[in-house]
């Protein structure tokens, strides 16, 4: 019988659980594995849940062919299309998110990467931002060179986000117009820039528990700050439209086995929230401690007011 503050203290001290361990956790009695995992969220971040939000910055007509994305040239979906957005939209859109009490904000815009020219022009909305506002700045523009890193970074945006989205091994099967290596190694210039980095993945794209681990260790070794779980939505159009949406206790686990792979990290829910009939409650007792509120990119989410009634009930704290 595993002693449940000896494990947790021993992770907290800095042991490391082997890829061995977390696939042997993964058959675990999920009511165990939940309270190893919210009691070692507890001993690492405490009760306090951070919020973020993101805002489509640029939408539709990407040319990378990844299977789950409804802004894939590739694909006959539905999704709105927009060039870049103003410094008016954004700077607007970030004083909401600050009345709202949220911590921090990201500009997501789709493509493969973003020109100098486009560079330059969010640096000058993100440098507005900064001199008005409180809220952090974070950035999602794909695989930036590290001259648009430093610009980013020294217009005041704090953070950057690229998710891996999956395993090594199962990566060529989501995405073929970029590879694995190319995600890793703009996390690479992104973290020598001196940003910090966001970097999760999507869960039920057909993937095993493995790839999960894989990916999660991955992410382990990258050092990175925050990792954003999507549970994937299937949209209409997309190669993984049939896919089915993954169970809540299948969610629970994942994110349970996150944290106690990622003891370091923030555990940040995502996308897909919506489609789980507890809205993440359960997530949120099982390691996570932050979350995406509002909408997604192309996809409904859950209002930060909702967000926080959920929140208060099972005992965090945040910024009002």
């Amino acid at each position: 019988m595993i002693d449940k503050k000896i494990f947790i203290d021993e992770i907290a001290c800095g042991r490391r659980l082997a890829k061995t361990e977390l696939l042997d956790m993964a058959t675990w009695n999920l009511a165990l594995l939940r309270e190893l995992a919210d009691g070692l969220r507890q001993k690492m971040k405490g009760d306090s849940f951070e919020f973020c939000s993101i805002i489509s910055g640029k939408s539709g007509k990407c040319p990378e062919d990844c299977k789950y994305c409804a802004q894939s040239a590739h694909y006959p979906t539905e999704v709105s299309c927009h060039g870049l957005l103003n410094k008016e939209e954004i700077l607007a859109f970030a004083k909401l998110q600050e009345t709202s009490g949220i911590a921090r904000f990201s500009v997501v815009t789709s493509g493969k990467a973003l020109t100098d020219e486009e560079i330059d022009c969010l640096c000058e909305t993100y440098q507005a931002v900064g001199d008005t506002l409180s809220i952090q700045c974070c950035a999602s523009h794909g695989l930036l060179t590290k001259e648009q890193f430093e610009k980013l970074k020294a217009a005041g945006v704090t953070r950057y986000h690229n998710n891996l989205e999956t395993s090594r091994r199962f990566f060529p099967q989501i995405c073929t117009t970029h590879t694995y290596d190319d995600k890793i190694a703009v996390i690479k210039r992104a973290k020598e820039t001196g940003l910090s980095v966001c970097s999760g993945g999507i869960i039920g794209l057909g993937e095993t528990m493995e790839d999960r681990m894989d990916m999660a260790l991955q992410l382990r070794e990258l050092g990175v700050d925050s990792t954003p779980i999507n549970v994937f939505n299937p949209i209409p159009g997309t190669p993984l439209a049939h896919m089915p949406v993954l169970c809540a206790e299948e969610v629970w686990r994942t994110g349970a086995l996150f944290r106690l792979a990622l003891p370091e990290s923030d555990i940040r829910l995502a996308g897909g929230r919506g489609l789980l009939a507890d809205q993440g409650k359960g997530a949120f007792l099982s390691g996570a401690n932050a979350a995406i509120t509002g909408d997604m990119l192309t996809t409904s989410g859950i209002s930060v007011h909702r967000d926080k009634e959920i929140l208060r009930q099972i005992g965090f704290t945040f910024q009002d």
